[in-house]
């Protein structure tokens, strides 16, 4: 008998795939198509059992997809700009390029150990010249049809690393690398128009019936539509030309409990201020200094500066609010200014609180409810509350229909006019650093910021640079910085920001379809593959990346580089849960614990002792992998230990593929285990007499049918644990069998086909070892026969008296009444009622037999 050896079937098959370039995509009119993507990696260097979980699934639907006759593109990518290349040059003293380069070289090797079935030869990263050069032509069609402008912004300002951040790279008010405190600095930015499209991307999430509910919510709440009201307070005694601030509020119902006027450090007003006033002019800077994410507004202290500016009530023109400059308010969203109502907003309170000012309450929880608060009164807006300084006639109202009456009765007034607004903010694309896609536009003194033309792209991104100096090298490298300009060619200077790396992958999708075309993407070869049919990635990508792509499918549609039918590229989402590993640490007094990785624990009795020493170990169990806290597990390590089809069918196998799951070697040691069991049987098979005599072959086949169907259904609907379930009875069914060699070669060559997917090395091995036709990747889906998943026969438990005491097996289209007497005629019930009539007997067919006796 021979052994399972995954170390040399391995190698052995996926040597026979790349020689057949049975993974190859080619534009084929006559076969329907199917595009499955798993997001692309960052080249960090290493990959990680995510890594293997994440592209396994994406491997098993290609497979999948392909042996149902589709034509499939399965493609891989590195998303290769960003500052950790950067930083890791700062510290290594090399190449951001080189880095990146060696990283990808590494990553790329680790990965195809795992066979999946990935086209290489549309590999690219989005830092190869030839991707960020069709980059720049895409942003210039955008700039030239409007989708991208220029202006001053208030920006996330790292002061060591000077550069602008992302609100998701300012942690706790600092910078995720450099650690230092985040300021808000105004630059000149460059932005895309994504703000125009803000209904149609939210309208449109209805459409994506094949995107997770969470996803689409959250999406819906970054895009923030909200119905509220603008107006404006006239200035008391105001400075000139600023007689009025204007104001845009969600909550009009609680106008009438507005206690003080707040207005944005960069306000035009708070900017007039402090430039006569010193005391204005030091608040707005150390103001200036926090950052402009929610997170550090809403959880930072609230600090404001009285202006001495009074403005009036629209309803209460005796009833004057003051006027404060104040550090949670932010310019770019509304006007920059709001009214505070401090009954009914949190932050308000802790304002009002603060700085001694009145806190009128314009709703109650009932009638008789004390208005002196201790903390803000912030119901649902669905929820029925006591309007005591209301706009309507109706007490009780909603906060819905609240604030429709407070605008109804506003605008009736003449005084404002309901506004629908939304969060979405423009995307700001400029990043103060060198390893990004240069921004393909020049500085003329004579002509302004004139784009470049076409014919002179690539702009590439030299590689003479250091980073012994903070900041941006491109702002030092005056051979690349000075240039002449393309539309009077007198002197100028290049643009040295470059794009944020969002931007790299919002069209990646879309450039697969062409990956080697010189232009950003070929019409024909768009229509054929777009869209993207099976999309897989992280949550943590659910709103920006995906909102991003989404908008860019729409702008290039609108430059003519995408088809109209392309407006949502992915039509399928799904997002995997991690692979967890529990931490093995020996902590320290006072001190970090020292973590210790897998290999170097004996797990004995639940307990976990180090292997050098035996010192135990503490254990935190299921814990996200992290190179910090040396809790990852080597994907190679495990590959020449059990094998690349142990890894993959056991990432698959142990919880649905929405949740976590947690790695144990215990655990890869069981499914090494089942797949040499497998194996084992179909060695048992082939050695098999082919006239031995059986019995059992009908019940065995119908028994493989039924996974056919089981295992096609899991597949379908990403239940990949479900379907491995199936694998597994199916297993154990044939391993018991003594069906005749047809039925059994038959059986073991069928599972072989629904195991192809998750272990497709083990699967071919079974199918050449059988004698079957050609590889296995090409044979076509089997087919359940529907008439084989009909039982002629039923089985059905017998209870006398609550107790299960017996089974019978009848025809599926027995009568009750037939039933009932088989179950009387049976032996057990007979020995039991021991001569007595029973009471009564309930059938219910295709379930169950109660005996009453």
């Amino acid at each position: 008998m021979t052994r399972y050896t995954p170390s040399e079937i391995e190698t052995r098959w996926q040597a026979a795939w790349e020689k057949d370039d049975i993974f190859k995509a080619v534009r084929a009119a006559d076969k329907p198509k199917y595009y499955v993507l798993e997001m692309f990696p960052y080249p960090s260097g290493r990959i990680h059992m995510g890594h293997v979980r994440n592209y396994t699934m994406g491997d098993v639907i290609a497979r999948y997809k392909m042996a149902q006759g589709f034509n499939v593109l399965h493609p891989m990518g590195w998303d290769a700009f960003g500052m950790p290349a950067e930083n890791a040059a700062m510290a290594s003293g090399g190449h951001p390029k080189d880095w990146t380069y060696a990283n990808i070289a590494d990553m790329r090797a680790q990965m195809k150990p795992l066979g999946l079935s990935i086209d290489w030869s549309r590999e690219f990263a989005t830092c190869d010249p030839e991707y960020y050069g069709q980059q720049q032509s895409l942003f210039l069609d955008f700039l030239e049809a409007g989708l991208i402008y220029r202006k001053n912004a208030v920006v996330n300002w790292d002061p060591v690393d000077m550069t602008v951040l992302a609100n998701e790279q300012v942690e706790a008010g600092r910078g995720w690398r450099s650690g230092a405190l985040v300021e808000r600095r105004e630059l000149t930015q460059w932005f895309f128009k994504i703000s125009d499209y803000s209904e149609e991307l939210l309208s449109a999430l209805d459409t994506l019936e094949n995107w997770p509910a969470k996803v689409r919510l959250m999406q819906e709440n970054w895009i923030g539509k909200s119905r509220g009201l603008q107006f404006a307070f006239s200035t008391v005694d105001g400075p000139e030309g600023h007689d009025r601030i204007e104001v845009y509020t969600t909550r009009p119902d609680t106008l009438l409990g507005a206690s003080f006027v707040g207005i944005s450090p960069d306000h035009p007003l708070a900017k007039l201020l402090e430039r006569d006033n010193e005391e204005v002019a030091a608040f707005v800077a150390e103001c200036r200094k926090g950052g402009t994410t929610e997170e550090a507004i809403e959880t930072g202290e609230k600090l404001g500066f009285d202006t001495g500016i009074r403005v009036r009530h629209p309803f209460d023109t005796a009833h004057e609010l003051p006027v404060y400059i104040a550090n949670f308010i932010l310019m770019d969203y509304g006007t920059g200014a709001i009214f505070g109502c401090p009954a009914h907003d949190q932050r308000d309170f802790e304002f009002a609180t603060k700085y001694d000012l009145p806190i009128i309450s314009t709703y109650l929880p009932s009638e008789d409810a004390d208005e002196v608060l201790t903390e803000a009164f912030v119901p649902a807006k669905t929820e029925k509350v006591f309007y005591n300084r209301g706009f309507a006639g109706e007490a009780w109202q909603t906060g819905l229909e609240a604030i429709d009456a407070a605008v109804d009765f506003c605008e009736k007034q003449g005084v404002g006019q309901g506004v629908t607004k939304y969060r979405l903010r423009d995307w700001g694309l400029s990043r103060q650093r060198y390893w990004g896609c240069p921004i393909p536009v020049v500085h003329c003194d004579a002509c302004g910021t004139v784009p470049e033309k076409k014919e002179n792209l690539p702009i590439e991104l030299p590689d003479d640079v250091s980073f012994d100096i903070p900041g941006n090298p491109l702002d030092r490298h005056d051979s690349w910085r000075k240039t002449s300009c393309p539309a009077c060619g007198k002197d100028a200077l290049r643009e040295t920001d470059t794009m944020d790396t969002f931007v790299d992958s919002s069209w990646y999708f879309a450039r697969f379809t062409a990956p080697r075309a010189e232009t950003p993407t070929v019409m024909e070869d768009a229509e054929y593959w777009m869209n993207v049919d099976q999309y897989i990635g992280g949550i943590e990508h659910a709103i920006l990346h995906l909102l991003y792509s989404r908008f860019f499918a729409r702008a290039m549609q609108i430059t003519g580089h995408l088809p109209k039918s392309a407006s949502e590229p992915f039509d399928a989402l799904f997002t995997q849960g991690m692979v967890t590993h529990a931490i093995y640490q020996t902590p320290q007094a006072g001190g970090r614990p020292t973590y210790h990785y897998p290999e170097e624990i004996e797990l004995r009795d639940g307990k976990a002792y180090l292997k050098d020493g035996g010192a135990e170990v503490e254990v935190v169990p299921s814990a996200k992998m992290s190179k910090s806290k040396n809790n990852v597990v080597d994907p190679l390590h495990i590959i020449s230990s059990y094998g690349a089809d142990t890894a993959r069918w056991f990432v698959l196998s142990d919880s649905p593929p929405e949740r976590d799951v947690e790695w144990t070697a215990s655990g890869a040691e069981a499914a090494y285990k089942h797949l040499s069991r497998v194996w084992n049987i179909c060695d048992r098979i082939a050695q098999m007499d082919d006239d031995a005599a059986g019995e059992g072959g009908e019940d065995l086949l119908r028994a493989m049918h039924k996974t056919i169907h089981d295992v096609t259904m899991g597949v379908e609907s990403f239940g990949f644990n479900a379907a491995i379930a199936k694998l597994y009875g199916f297993t154990a069914v044939l391993q018991k069998s003594k069906a005749p060699k047809a039925a059994q070669r038959e059986a073991i060559m069928t599972l072989a086909q629904l195991m192809a997917p998750m272990t497709p090395h083990l699967s071919e091995d079974i199918w050449a070892h059988q004698g079957g036709e050609g590889l296995i990747a090409k044979a076509p889906w089997p087919v359940a026969d529907e008439t084989m998943l009909v039982d002629d026969t039923v089985t059905l438990p017998i209870q006398v008296n609550g107790k299960r005491r017996a089974e019978i097996q009848v025809p599926a289209d027995m009568s009750k009444d037939d039933i009932e007497k088989a179950a009387l005629a049976h032996e057990a019930v007979i020995r039991i009622l021991d001569g007595r009539t029973p009471k009564k007997v309930i059938v219910v067919p295709g379930r169950i037999v109660n005996v009453v006796a």
